[in-house]
């Protein structure tokens, strides 16, 4: 089976096409292809409240792109999810249809909580009875759900993201609300808590920390490279730390939010698996074409 992904996020766009093998007890997942394109829809979007047209064409094409890889790959299912960027933008909605109409794929622009519910269902296959609190933090937006027994508790989204945040469009009294609900939403009884990190910029942050075998890192070590970083300019991050240029001027922003969320939750140690919103849209999938088989 064969089955294709893609996330349409504020920052960037992921597709990804993945074989799953049944022949086996458990399904056996293998990535086939991986295309990461920085379009940065939350550039216009957060500033001006709709997709320009310049960034529609480009859009355009790289869906056009997408469909053939869909073709030449010969994919069983997909799935097109777009997030923060396209459900805010006043034209969001109308590009969807013009990539329905033109191309003939559909894509599902789902809020906040769909977006999380779908890295949860992943995630969750890995967690233990211990107590967590995931943060997603994309271009946008912010996903938070916290895990007690293995149960989560308490979930919610906000318009706090690495791109929004750069360009100076994140209010304050949303980040008031979301400390007031990470500090009411974790009982004092299970402090310290252990944070699960998804998305780009921690994985990135990870990376710096330079370990190779764990799959955590501390608040403190996470926060002293986000202080290293913070001494280059983002040209510097570029040509001497060698980040891609969508990569290097927000990893700090995204550095802030990860920080202050682990703080308010009391939480010293972050977990970081490698998954994210396309991994949660492929095991949607297989689970929706397990039955056809």
């Amino acid at each position: 089976m064969k089955l294709a992904a893609v996330d349409i996020g504020s920052n960037a766009i992921r597709f990804q096409i993945t074989s799953v093998n049944t022949s086996q007890d458990e399904p056996v997942y293998k990535k086939l292809e991986y295309v990461r394109f920085p379009l940065r829809l939350g550039e216009d979007v957060f500033t001006n409240k709709e997709i320009s047209e310049k960034k529609e064409e480009k859009f355009l094409k790289l869906m056009t792109a997408f469909k053939l890889l869909f073709e030449l790959y010969e994919v069983d299912d997909y799935m097109i999810c777009a997030t923060s960027a396209m459900r805010e933008s006043i034209n969001g909605q109308a590009i969807a249809k013009r990539v329905l109409n033109e191309l003939d794929l559909k894509i599902d622009i789902i809020d906040g909580e769909t977006e999380a519910e779908l890295i949860n269902n992943v995630i969750l296959k890995n967690l233990d009875d211990k107590n967590y609190l995931h943060i997603d933090v994309g271009g946008g937006s912010t996903e938070l759900n916290v895990y007690i027994n293995h149960k989560k508790i308490a979930s919610n989204s906000y318009k706090i993201g690495s791109v929004r945040r750069l360009g100076g469009k994140d209010a304050p009294e949303v980040w008031a609300d979301m400390e007031n609900w990470i500090k009411g939403n974790i009982p004092n009884h299970v402090k310290p808590i252990m944070s699960i990190g998804t998305g780009g910029n921690i994985g990135k942050l990870f990376e710096l920390v330079g370990k190779k075998t764990k799959t955590t890192a501390s608040y403190k070590q996470i926060e002293k490279v986000r202080e290293e970083l913070n001494k280059y300019t983002v040209e510097e991050r570029i040509n001497l730390l060698m980040l891609n240029p969508d990569r290097a001027d927000v990893i700090v922003p995204a550095a802030d939010i990860y920080l202050s969320a682990m703080r308010w939750a009391h939480s010293t140690q972050i977990m970081v698996p490698e998954v994210g919103l396309k991994d949660g849209i492929i095991q949607l999938l297989f689970e929706k074409n397990l039955v056809k088989i």
